[in-house]
C-alpha cells in the first residue's frame, strides 16, 4: 500500500519537525495576548475545567487575557498560570449554589451527557450570560452509514420514559444511551439559552492526557516497535481532534460570539488508517512493522473495531460515514488543526512521564499477547 504524496504532506514534515522542539505538550500552540473580535477581556465561566480539554481551555483563555471561574466539585486541584476564580458545588447533586447571583459574558460546559444538568443550569444562568457554549459529541448523528454529513443531519431520538431522569450513574449502565441523551442535551441547551447557544461536536478527541488510550495506543505501540497488527487495507478513513486545537478554537469562537451548531472532528482533509499510522511511526523512529489484516479476518478472531483496534472503523457499510463527517462549517469559523506529527509526539512524551503503574496497562488496544495470536493466526492461514 501506498499513501498518496498529498496525505504524508498534510502530516506536517512527520518525524523532524515533530520532535524539533522538544517537550512541548503542556504549552499552548498559541500563547499571544490577543483579546478578540469583541475587544475586551471576557468573563468566562467553565463548568468542569480540570479534565482532558478543560485545562487546555483556560490557559488559552489566560494567555488571551480573558478573567476565568472555573465551577467543578473541587477533586483536582491544579497549578495555573495565573488568577483563576475556583467555584465548588455538585451537579450530580444539584448543588448550584457558588453559581447563583453571578454573571458571566460566556458559560462553557465541558462535561455535561445527562439533559438534567442543564436544565438545572438554565435555571440558575438563564439572562445571566451572554453565550452559552455547549460541548456535545458527534455520536448525536442519527445515521453513520452516510458520509458528508453536515450540522443539518438527523440525530439520534431518546426513547425513554423521561431522559431528564437519566443520571450519570444509569448512563455508566447503558452505554447506548449516549447519542440520544447528548441529542437531547442539545436540545435542551437550544430551549434554555435561546439565540446564544453554541453547540460544538468534536469526533475522538486525542493528545496529552487522555485518559483513555485510545489514540495513545498507537504511538505508544508504534514505538516499541516489532510486528504490529494494523486493521483493514489501510484506506478506512480516521476522524481525530486534538484536544488542543479543540480547546483554543472554543475560545476564539466565543471571542468572535458565533453562534449555532458547528460539527468539530479534524483534520481538515479525509486522513486514512494507512497515513495515520506511517505518520506516527515517523515520529517514533523504531523502525515497526505494519501487517495489514482484513476485516473479515479480525473478526474472525475477536479483534473489535474501535475497542481492540483504537481510532479505526470499517469505512464501509453502516460504519461509512462514521469518520466522514464534514467540518467544513468550523474550518470556516476559524478550527484549525496542527500536525499529526506534533500530537503524536507530544501524546508519546506526555505518556513517557506517566508513572509506571498508569503505564503498565493501556486502557484501549490489543495487549500483547493477544495482538501476537492474531498475527500467528494471519501467518499461519492456509
Amino acid at each position: 500500500m501506498n499513501s498518496t504524496r498529498r496525505d504524508f504532506l498534510k502530516l506536517g514534515g512527520l518525524g523532524a519537525t515533530a520532535l524539533a522542539g522538544g517537550s512541548m505538550w503542556p504549552v499552548l500552540a498559541c500563547a499571544e495576548s490577543a483579546i478578540g473580535g469583541q475587544g475586551r477581556p471576557l468573563r468566562i465561566l467553565i463548568l468542569g475545567g480540570t479534565g482532558f480539554t478543560g485545562p487546555y481551555q483556560v490557559r488559552y483563555a489566560l494567555a488571551r487575557g480573558h478573567q476565568v471561574t472555573l465551577f467543578n466539585r473541587g477533586r483536582r486541584p491544579m497549578q495555573w498560570p495565573g488568577e483563576v476564580e475556583e467555584l465548588v458545588g455538585d451537579r450530580d447533586t444539584g448543588e448550584l449554589d457558588a453559581l447563583q447571583d453571578r454573571e458571566w459574558d460566556v458559560c462553557i460546559d465541558n462535561p455535561t451527557s445527562v439533559p438534567s444538568w442543564i436544565r438545572d443550569v438554565g435555571q440558575v444562568l438563564g439572562g445571566r450570560v451572554n453565550q452559552y457554549v455547549y460541548i456535545s459529541s458527534l455520536s448525536v448523528l442519527a445515521d453513520n452509514s452516510q458520509p458528508g454529513q453536515t450540522e443539518e443531519a438527523a440525530v439520534s431520538q431518546y426513547t425513554g420514559a423521561d431522559a431528564m431522569q437519566e443520571t450519570m450513574a444509569s448512563l455508566r449502565a447503558d452505554l447506548s444511551l449516549f447519542g440520544p441523551l447528548k441529542a437531547a442535551c442539545e436540545a435542551e441547551a437550544e430551549r434554555r439559552f435561546p439565540g446564544i447557544s453554541t453547540i460544538i461536536r468534536p469526533g475522538l478527541i486525542v493528545g496529552p492526557g487522555d485518559a483513555s488510550d485510545r489514540f495513545t495506543y498507537w504511538p505508544v505501540r508504534l514505538a516499541r516497535g516489532g510486528e504490529v497488527l494494523a486493521p483493514g487495507d489501510g484506506y478506512d478513513p480516521v476522524q481525530i481532534i486534538d484536544a488542543r486545537d479543540l480547546a483554543e478554537w472554543t475560545i476564539r469562537i466565543v471571542e468572535d460570539r458565533a453562534f449555532g451548531i458547528f460539527n468539530a472532528p479534524g483534520p481538515d482533509y479525509e486522513l486514512s488508517m494507512e497515513a495515520m499510522l506511517y505518520g506516527i511511526r515517523a515520529v517514533t523512529t523504531s523502525g515497526a512493522r505494519l501487517t495489514w489484516v482484513p476485516a473479515e479476518f479480525l473478526a474472525q478472531q475477536e479483534v473489535r473495531p474501535w475497542a481492540d483496534m483504537p481510532t479505526w472503523l470499517p469505512g464501509t457499510g453502516d460504519t461509512a460515514g462514521f469518520s466522514r463527517v464534514s467540518n467544513a462549517r468550523a474550518v470556516a469559523a476559524g478550527l484549525t488543526f496542527r500536525p499529526l506529527a506534533r500530537t503524536a509526539a507530544d501524546t508519546l512524551e506526555w505518556f513517557r512521564g506517566q508513572p509506571p503503574e498508569r503505564q503498565a496497562e493501556l486502557r484501549a488496544g490489543l495487549s500483547t499477547e493477544r495482538e501476537r495470536a492474531a498475527l500467528s493466526a494471519w501467518h499461519a492461514r492456509g
